[in-house]
């Protein structure tokens, strides 16, 4: 079978198309990718051997365009199209399967046009605009949101499963702002860093690329004892260290500390579209699987507060069973009939 993997723009919608295509690898296939010139499409996949091809169009988001912008974006999207049904052509491509973003569009009006069958996976609670428009079309509609979503589990790589533990007592607490950082979160961690470590709490910072050298600094010239990071490749190994995170609610991230059963403070991205970082948590919070504060609503005595008072032990025994490993099998297992 040959299969045609399609999306991006984010490492949230581009962490699942790397997923699938390790687990299609697994099983002797080598998929393609088609994704946008624009993004972070091809830092992740330009030189990725597990793709047997991959292509990059010039795509561009339609979303927060106005007039000839978005004419020329719609333009470009339809072009692109017409581009992919000339590569599924090529590739004797047998089935999409699209993760989403506007790098998306083309391949998945290419497999309408070519009546080719459309899975489509979804990553966050609120349906992205593209996903929603394409939805009608598809075959399978994967949702980790969804009742009636066949897959309900969200790939989530095996080790945040293996490194699982159940939290009782709050030693290390963990910020987490991402490759990119978070600048909200990091200003949060220095603001209140001293009071957690007289607490008796230690600390793990990952401030993104943009301010590491800032919170370097300011961690040293006031000589406190922070594992403070940029990036790491053994991340979750972070991760299992601490007893409670301080995070934003992308997808990805929230299914990787919901696998790893590690209470959480989500603190959504205010701008994200269509406020799907709150709606992502807040499906937790209706369970009592995390805490939730909007970015206008915490401080550093807010977050005192709750240090002091969080149950991390309901929270991580509720979080036990929120999500299964699998997910990416199940999928594959779908796509493959």
């Amino acid at each position: 079978m040959n299969i045609a993997i399609t999306g991006g723009g984010t490492g949230g919608h581009l962490s699942v198309a790397n997923a699938l295509k390790i687990e299609l690898n697994k099983r002797g296939l080598k998929p393609i990718f088609i994704g946008s010139k624009n993004g972070q499409d091809r830092e992740w996949f330009e030189n990725d051997n597990g793709f047997k091809k991959s292509y990059f169009l010039d795509s561009k988001g339609v979303v927060n365009k106005k007039g000839f912008k978005k004419i020329s974006a719609i333009k470009e999207i339809l072009d692109s199209g017409f581009a992919c049904r000339d590569i599924f052509k090529k590739e004797f491509i047998d089935v999409l399967f699209s993760v989403g973003g506007y790098s998306a569009a083309p391949a998945s009006f290419a497999a309408i046009l070519t009546k080719t069958p459309l899975f489509i996976h979804e990553q966050n609670a609120a349906v992205g605009k593209l996903n929603r428009l394409l939805k009608p079309f598809a075959k399978e509609f994967f949702s980790s949101y969804e009742e009636n979503s066949k897959v309900k589990d969200y790939p989530v790589r095996e080790i945040f499963f293996d490194l699982q533990r159940e939290r009782s007592d709050l030693k290390t607490i963990i910020f987490l702002g991402g490759s990119l950082g978070a600048n909200a979160i990091n200003n949060l961690a220095l603001s209140c860093a001293k009071e957690i470590l007289d607490l008796d709490i230690n600390i793990i910072h990952q401030t993104g690329k943009k301010d590491f050298s800032i919170c370097r600094e300011f961690y040293n010239k006031n000589n406190l004892k922070v594992d403070c990071f940029d990036f790491s490749k053994n991340l979750e190994k972070k991760i299992q260290k601490a007893d409670f995170a301080v995070s934003r609610a992308g997808a990805s991230t929230l299914w990787e500390l919901c696998a790893n059963t590690l209470p959480t403070l989500f603190i959504p991205y205010p701008y994200a579209a269509s406020n799907h970082q709150y709606y992502n948590a807040k499906t937790l919070i209706d369970k009592e699987m995390a805490l939730l504060r909007m970015q206008n609503e915490i401080d550093s005595k807010i977050l005192l507060d709750i240090i002091k008072s969080v149950n991390i032990e309901k929270i991580s025994k509720n979080l036990k069973n929120s999500i299964k490993p699998c997910g990416i099998e199940k999928i594959a297992d779908i796509i493959l009939k």
